[in-house]
């Protein structure tokens, strides 16, 4: 186990300000910044009337302006979205919006991965004018496009990009924008959004709120209608790991109460397909089920698989996309799984005294596509950052990059200098290109970037909320913590430590025979499990049989599987 603590007691003038709660719930809302009570109602039942007007958003009546004139006079519109789970779910959005309004002249648009690549490209852009486009709509892409943005206005096709990944930084240090009508984006530095870190989906999301404020009775819409779009809100905030505070924990708090009552055939048989019990969806089925099955269209086949399973109208269709999407993620898991066996041996070979903070490999055979899989799978293990490389075609290297928190993963790659051809992202995870030439230097380069960023020989420590007995394990725990939900980046899940704790008996399950459950008793002769994923025994220092006792830390969960309901531990250490 990492060296761990117990958080300090939180202070009196706060426990008298949050005394209506619960003893353990005060300590993890205080632990999260919340310390008065109004704050924590806030927190605890947000209330979606409280969302922000989405006119605070810089160019949005611009935006409303233009789509309603397209509209109007049945322009061509192409709405072109990134391929991924936010922007296939925010492209979801604008296209139901539209069906909804009955306007028909417009096409979805998503880019191949890898024969087009991230964002606008110059081909699909020569064949909308001649097919005479009159509006392109982005989705989770273009801020960056500058170039692309140049191109659109010469060929007089108005652009409204929706977007929220950092735009670009000139060699000035300064902010550059692409040309367009309108850009909606809140990290954009003239935007006075209260909110800068919703994801691309829920851009979409505030752009339909407000043609609905501008025109929703116009076209007999009923009020709370968009309600039904944070489905796609909730996928595309949860898949793209963005802060799950704020704005976007109330987006995603709403977005899975409708996803628990969702009508589109295409996710009820995603989730018949994977066995999600769709009354009780949380944050971990997008997670681990969800989102890898739209992300594999993309990254194994055709992205626009996952957008018509997702807009399906009848059951045939949605079955049918449903199959084919778990089949090449199954296919997708065996290729990863075989790409992270090598970077292991690899990496062993080329820092054997594990010195190096910064893991960096790459083969021209691997599928640029899917290095970001292979990276998270890394980033536990490594505890560092992550940079792989692949080539699809041509001399240029594509890769991808991930970080579990320790650095700025975008700060990182602008530290490099001129290694890297392009580069971009959140700061946990990003993509990069780099040409032939220069790729042996990037380990070097990246290791010194690390250092420049005075990261360097920090050892990370595990930081428990609270310290509990496994009496305290119950339904009356786990209805304190399911209020905290959803978790996710800026909301992590509360960590209890459990020290000293005897073990009742051991066994190991699943198919392969590769997960951990740990039992325990209550002082009344009830089982406690304590769940591995991906575990064994051997994994750890301390004696895992019966009879010994160890220090646990863990998550605490209600489990549904097999339609029975379990209060259960998730292990996230032990010794």
């Amino acid at each position: 186990m990492k060296n761990y603590s117990v958080r300090n007691e939180i202070s009196e003038k706060a426990s008298k300000e949050l005394a209506k709660y619960p003893e353990i719930l005060r300590k993890l809302l205080f632990y999260r910044g919340i310390k008065k009570e109004k704050d924590a109602i806030v927190f605890l039942s947000p209330v979606f009337e409280d969302n922000y007007d989405p006119y605070l958003m810089k160019d949005m009546d611009i935006a409303v302006e233009r789509i309603l004139k397209a509209v109007e006079k049945n322009e061509k519109v192409i709405i072109y979205s990134d391929y991924d789970a936010d922007g296939i779910p925010g492209a979801v959005i604008l296209h139901d919006f539209f069906k909804k309004i009955g306007f028909k002249n417009f096409e979805n648009y998503i880019p191949h991965r890898v024969l087009e690549g991230f964002g606008l490209n110059d081909e699909a852009i020569d064949e909308f004018a001649k097919n005479g486009v009159n509006l392109i709509i982005t989705v989770d892409c273009g801020i960056a496009d500058v170039e692309e943005a140049e191109k659109i206005k010469k060929h007089k096709i108005d652009l409204v990009i929706t977007d929220h990944h950092l735009p670009r930084i000139s060699e000035k240090n300064k902010e550059e924008l692409p040309h367009a009508l309108a850009i909606l984006n809140t990290r954009q530095s003239k935007c006075k959004y209260p909110d800068k870190n919703i994801c691309g989906a829920g851009v979409v999301f505030k752009l339909v709120q407000a043609l609905i404020k501008k025109s929703g009775k116009k076209f007999d819409i009923v009020d709370g209608w968009e309600k039904w779009l944070l489905d796609m809100v909730a996928i595309g905030t949860i898949s793209d790991m963005v802060p799950l505070v704020g704005e976007n924990r109330l987006l995603a708090h709403y977005g899975l109460k409708v996803l628990r009552k969702s009508r589109r055939p295409g996710l009820q048989s995603l989730f018949s397909v994977t066995k999600i019990d769709q009354k009780n969806i949380t944050e971990d089925d997008i997670g681990f089920m969800i989102s890898p099955r739209i992300n594999a269209a993309s990254r194994m086949g055709l992205p626009e698989d996952a957008f018509n399973m997702l807009v399906a109208q009848n059951e045939i269709d949605a079955v049918k996309y449903a199959l084919h999407l778990n089949k090449i993620n199954d296919d997708r898991k065996v290729i990863v799984a075989q790409m992270v066996k090598e970077i292991r041996k690899h990496w062993e070979k080329f820092d054997p005294d594990k010195k190096r903070k910064v893991l960096v490999a790459g083969n021209p055979d691997w599928k640029p596509s899917l290095l970001g899989l292979v990276a998270n799978s890394l980033m536990d293990e490594h505890d560092g950052p992550v940079f792989l490389w692949g080539r699809e075609e041509g001399k240029t290297l594509k890769g991808s990059c991930r970080s579990d928190g320790c650095v700025d993963i975008v700060a990182m790659m602008r530290e490099s200098g001129n290694l890297l051809e392009e580069y971009g992202g959140h700061s946990a995870s990003g993509g990069f290109s780099i040409s032939l030439e220069k790729v042996d230097l990037l380990a070097d380069g990246l290791e010194v970037a690390y250092q420049k960023l005075s990261i360097i020989g920090k050892e990370k420590e595990l930081i428990a909320d609270v310290e509990i007995k496994i009496d305290d394990v119950n339904n009356n725990l786990e209805r304190q913590v399911s209020q905290l939900a959803p978790f996710g980046m800026d909301n992590p899940k509360p960590i209890f430590a459990l020290p000293n704790i005897e073990i009742h008996d051991v066994k190991i399950f699943g198919k392969k025979n590769d997960h951990l459950k740990i039992n325990f008793k209550n002082s009344k002769g009830q089982i406690i499990s304590a769940i591995g994923f991906f575990m064994k025994p051997t994994d750890f220092d301390a004696k895992i049989e019966k009879g010994e006792k160890i220090n646990l830390l863990a998550n605490l969960e209600k489990s549904f599987f097999g339609g029975r309901e379990e209060v259960r531990l998730r292990i996230v250490d032990l010794s």
